[in-house]
């Protein structure tokens, strides 16, 4: 399989919404079960989307208790009521077995970095045992988190460190986020970017784009 892109050299991962099933799924299922307007959780996470709850929580800013106060105060401004750690209590995404094949076969012919928007209360995020996570994780060479940094993605700086960290230019790496507004910066950096909608879809693009197999 001759590759799309042959100066590619770095495969890098998103992980909610990638790796693992997005908390969209889980802000849906919180939604309709407490009577919410469909995409009221999103909103509230794109309006003032760097200076709101979620984002000063995913830079280690606030403490979970502080950050629940915050967006339990943010949502009743909108209009809403949501119990925060109840939210949290549904975000654990099942992982994608089919995205963790494609990593751990991308790990073999390039390097890879995970890029994740998160907490420090990372375990939240991952489905499944801690074990499994652990096998996740030890695919990639990088892991970039914003609740470590004290930025997150759509910072241009975020991938950038990535790219300092793997050794690599921005025009060597393939990014996969299922955010649009997070492909945006590093496509404009020079990286190549696939939104992942669809996973058999994403994996087919990369395929094209890498020239390898990954199922």
């Amino acid at each position: 399989m001759s590759p799309e892109h042959p100066n590619i050299s770095a495969v890098l991962f998103d992980f909610g919404g990638v790796i693992i099933d997005s908390p969209f799924e889980a802000f849906d299922r919180y939604e309709r079960e407490h009577g919410l307007e469909r995409g009221f959780i999103r909103t509230l996470n794109s309006s003032n989307h760097d200076a709101n709850a979620w984002a000063r929580f995913e830079r280690s800013e606030l403490m979970f208790d502080e950050f629940c106060e915050a967006f339990e105060k943010e949502a009743s401004a909108a209009g809403g009521t949501v119990n925060t750690r109840d939210l949290f209590a549904m975000l654990s995404g099942s992982v994608r077995p089919e995205m963790v094949e494609a990593v751990r076969r991308c790990s073999k012919q390039f390097k890879t970095a995970l890029l994740t928007n998160n907490f420090v209360a990372a375990e939240v995020q991952f489905g499944g045992q801690k074990s499994d996570r652990e096998e996740v994780l030890s695919l990639f060479d990088v892991i970039i988190e914003s609740s470590a940094l004290g930025i997150r993605k759509p910072d241009p700086r975020f991938y950038l460190l990535a790219c300092e960290e793997l050794a690599i230019r921005p025009d060597q790496a393939v990014f996969l986020d299922d955010l649009g507004v997070n492909l945006k910066p590093a496509r404009e950096l020079g990286m190549v970017t696939i939104k992942v909608e669809n996973t058999e879809r994403a994996l087919s693009e990369l395929e094209a784009v890498i020239g390898i197999e990954l199922r």
